[in-house]
């Protein structure tokens, strides 16, 4: 394993990412957060890693939790930062300053919705993008981060 740093990843999600379940269940379905963090504890632990998952409305906050990731020596960050990955030079500068393999979520196709959702700050800073598989898109992330860290499934 390539990794000299702790085995936690963070799983960050944003504003209205609380409401999930009964927020737009058209376009973001009917899984609550519970579900999410559930599926990111899960396909975590097959590699080894723990998934801390956070939530917040607010921006600040979500900047803290990255810095936080770095004074921690977190494995990696999956970010799901909702509307603020339309809006943040800030978040998408914490993300590149600790410099953590970062994969950005969505659940929904931002690029098939509004023309202002098309543009990701936050993908930039990030070496993945996954957009459009529903919850199950943080499965993949975290599969997707673990090859990039070197975790092995685990047997």
């Amino acid at each position: 394993m390539a990794r000299t740093v702790s085995e936690t990843i963070y799983i960050l999600n944003g504003p209205n990412l609380n409401l999930l379940g009964t927020r737009e269940p058209e376009t973001y379905g009917h899984a609550s957060l519970a579900d999410v963090e559930r599926i990111c504890a899960e396909t975590s632990a097959k590699f080894g890693l723990k998934a801390d998952c956070r939530q917040s409305n607010r921006e600040g906050e979500l900047i803290d939790f990255i810095h936080e990731a770095h004074a921690k020596k977190a494995a990696g960050i999956v970010i799901n930062a909702g509307g603020y990955s339309h809006t943040s030079i800030a978040l998408h500068d914490a993300l590149v300053a600790v410099k953590i393999p970062t994969v950005e979520v969505h659940i929904s196709n931002i690029h098939a919705r509004e023309s202002f959702r098309h543009h990701s700050f936050t993908a930039r800073a990030a070496f993945a993008t996954l957009a459009g598989f529903g919850i199950d898109g943080y499965r993949l992330a975290i599969i997707g981060l673990a090859a990039k860290i070197g975790a092995q499934a685990k047997a």
